[in-house]
This record gives structure tokens, C-alpha cells and sequence, in this order.
């Protein structure tokens, strides 16, 4: 118990290092004078989203600080979604509605639609978000100066989470969790390795010219992951990206209940831990930091296992995930339920590893794909 003990407090304490040197790097973007031309397309995916693609727009013409253009792709709703933005846009010009063609063989539905929206931009920068994402009004203008001043490709942000079930909950915040817990920010701002690139497809800046150079959504096109395969694939091409604190800059409600949690995270689980090779090691850098010293509380109390020990390793491992979750604006129930979320998160990897090597299919929104 005492090598066990010591285990889960080297684990717990690589990665409250690891976070805290992150929080302190993750700033909001500061406003700085923009590039005299500086245009944004706010660019918009969009599949039977009617009960969210209006506030999207809405949230989206409130933009200040940069002049913008907002676009619509309609891909394939069978809903109203459609409708919606046209109303919009017969009374602001600024809003425009295109259509997604039929989804190429080899395609995935969002990365094919955002390709299209991309060929449809005008803008010096493509910002490309959810329809369940809501733009602040000075996200936009934020985004684009921090991309100008530090000479970023791409800058992306994690949008306010908003989780208003239990189920919500247990997987959602391990987005920021994973982020700010296991990435290095120092290595991802001093280089440009691709193993050091992440950003969110929810909240996502490139500048037009880097976009286009690099092949944009055309390159990823049989992903799911549009946000590190995009990353990824700016740094291996030798541009810069960043990760900035998106929780003033946008919220989103990307899931409802823990069912559609689970289909959303483990239909592309494949594609960042859930390897025959990464999910070992994440497995025990997970389970070893944030679930082990929970089972040996019990024995810290019965004296098996040495009590200071594993108190630390609780508190590094708790005192983490609060400082992520009240630094980001999530609810503060995840900090208490914060060994279940990593178990919920592992479980998902681990069915996403297990659906892949069976060949099983992934699919979303009625569409299904090839499992890789």
C-alpha cells in the first residue's frame, strides 16, 4: 500500500504542477488595434439545428469591434433550420444561407460542411463555432487581435460549458480538465510540434491565407476531430497555434443528459487517447492521479496505508480540478463528483477502443461512418 500510496502522489502531483503553470499561462485575449481590412466570417455548421441555429446568429450579429459576416451552411436538415436563418437574413444583409451539397464518399458531415463554408468566406479571418455555441459580443474582435498581435495561424478557446444534468456533469468539464491538466502549454506557445497542438472545434480562429495553405477542413476530411486534427495539421506545416481562455468569449451547451454524452465523446475518442498505445499510459496517469487515492482512503484510515501520503495525493488532485472548474466557470458539482468524472471519461475511451478494433461504425446525427 505504501508503493501504491506513493504512486498516486507523483501522479497526482505531475498534474497539478502541470495545471497550475497552464492557469497561470491562459489568458484571455487582450484588444489590441487591428490590421486596417480585418473581416471575420463567423461560420456556422448547421444539421437540424432549429431549436439553437437562431440565438447562434442573434449572438453572432452582436459582434463588436470587427466588421463580420455570418454563414450559414444548411447541411441536410429536415427540420427548420433552414428557415430560421433566412428570416434573419432578409433583414440583415450580413447574414447569409448556402446549402450543403451532397456528402461526398471519404467526407465526414460537420468537416465537409465547414470546407464549404470556407469557400464561401470573404473575410481576412474564418471563425468557425457550433450553432450551440453563443459568440459575446467582443469574442470576434478578442480572437482575431490575439491572432494578429502574436502571430498566430489559429487561436481556439474552450466556450463556457453549460451542464444542467448530472450526466452532463460527469463529461463534459473533463474537456477543460484534460486541456489545462495534461497539455503543455510551454511546449505548444515555445514550438510547433503537432503533438503539441489542440484547439476546440467549438470556438475556432485561423487566419484565411494559413487555412488555405495548409489544405484547412479538405486535409482532415475523413475526421471527426476537426479541432487537433486541425491543430495538428497547421503545426506540421510549420504554423503557430494557441489555446486562449474562451469561457468570456462564448458558452455553449453541447450536450443533453448523459446519453447524448456518451455518443457525442466516443464517436471521436479514436482519434485523440482512445489508441492501443495512448490509452494505456492515459489510463494510469488518469487512474493513478485522481482515482487511486480515493481507494486508499480507506486504508489511510485504517492505517494500512500511510496517511499523509494519501491525503496529499486527495488534495493535489481535488485542489486541481477546483481550480479548473471555478477558473473556467463550470459548476462546481464536478469538483466534488471528480473521481467518477475520470472514471465516466476513462469508460468512454475504453468503449470508444473497444468499438474500433470490432470495426463498429461511428455515426452522429443520423449519418454514419467508417470505423477506422
Amino acid at each position: 500500500m505504501t508503493f501504491l500510496s506513493h504512486v498516486a502522489l507523483t501522479l497526482a502531483a505531475l498534474s497539478a504542477l502541470l495545471g497550475a503553470l497552464n492557469l497561470l499561462l491562459l489568458r484571455k485575449p487582450a484588444a489590441r488595434k487591428l490590421t486596417p481590412g480585418t473581416q471575420v466570417s463567423v461560420l456556422i455548421p448547421a444539421r437540424n439545428e432549429e431549436a439553437h441555429i437562431g440565438d447562434a446568429v442573434e449572438a453572432a450579429l452582436e459582434s463588436v469591434g470587427v466588421p463580420v459576416e455570418i454563414i450559414v451552411m444548411d447541411d441536410g436538415s429536415s427540420d427548420t433550420t433552414p428557415q430560421i436563418v433566412t428570416e434573419i437574413a432578409a433583414r440583415d444583409n450580413r447574414v447569409r444561407l448556402v446549402s450543403a451539397p451532397a456528402l461526398p464518399a471519404g467526407w465526414t458531415g460537420k468537416v465537409h460542411a465547414c470546407h464549404r463554408l470556407s469557400e464561401e468566406a470573404r473575410g481576412t479571418h474564418l471563425l468557425f463555432i457550433d450553432a450551440d455555441v453563443r459568440l459575446a459580443p467582443d469574442a470576434a474582435a478578442l480572437l482575431v487581435a490575439h491572432a494578429q498581435g502574436k502571430g498566430q495561424a489559429m487561436v481556439s478557446g474552450v466556450p463556457r460549458q453549460i451542464t444542467r444534468s448530472l450526466g452532463e456533469v460527469l463529461t463534459v468539464p473533463m474537456i477543460n480538465f484534460l486541456m489545462l491538466g495534461y497539455l503543455p502549454f510551454i511546449g505548444m506557445r515555445l514550438t510547433r510540434r503537432p503533438s503539441f497542438g489542440a484547439a476546440c472545434g467549438q470556438l475556432l480562429m485561423t487566419k484565411r491565407e494559413a487555412y488555405r495553405a495548409v489544405g484547412g477542413h479538405g486535409a482532415i476530411r475523413d475526421k471527426l476531430h476537426d479541432g487537433i486534427q486541425l491543430a495538428r495539421l497547421f503545426r506540421r506545416n510549420g504554423y503557430r497555434t494557441d489555446l486562449v481562455a474562451g469561457h468570456d468569449l462564448a458558452a455553449c451547451r453541447m450536450y443533453r443528459g448523459f446519453a447524448e454524452s456518451w455518443e457525442g465523446f466516443i464517436k471521436n475518442a479514436h482519434e485523440g487517447m482512445a489508441t492501443p498505445v495512448q490509452l494505456p499510459v492515459w489510463t494510469i496517469l488518469l487512474g493513478g492521479g485522481h482515482i487511486l487515492p480515493v481507494i486508499l482512503l480507506p486504508f489511510a484510515i485504517a492505517g494500512i496505508a500511510p496517511p499523509g501520503t494519501v491525503l496529499a495525493a486527495l488534495a493535489l488532485s481535488f485542489g486541481l480540478r477546483a481550480a479548473i472548474t471555478l477558473r473556467t466557470r463550470e459548476r462546481a458539482l464536478a469538483i466534488a463528483l471528480h473521481p467518477a468524472c475520470i472514471a465516466v471519461a476513462l469508460s468512454i475511451q475504453w468503449a470508444s477502443l473497444l468499438r474500433t478494433s470490432r470495426g463498429r461504425p461511428a455515426g452522429w446525427k443520423g449519418r454514419v461512418y467508417p470505423a477506422e
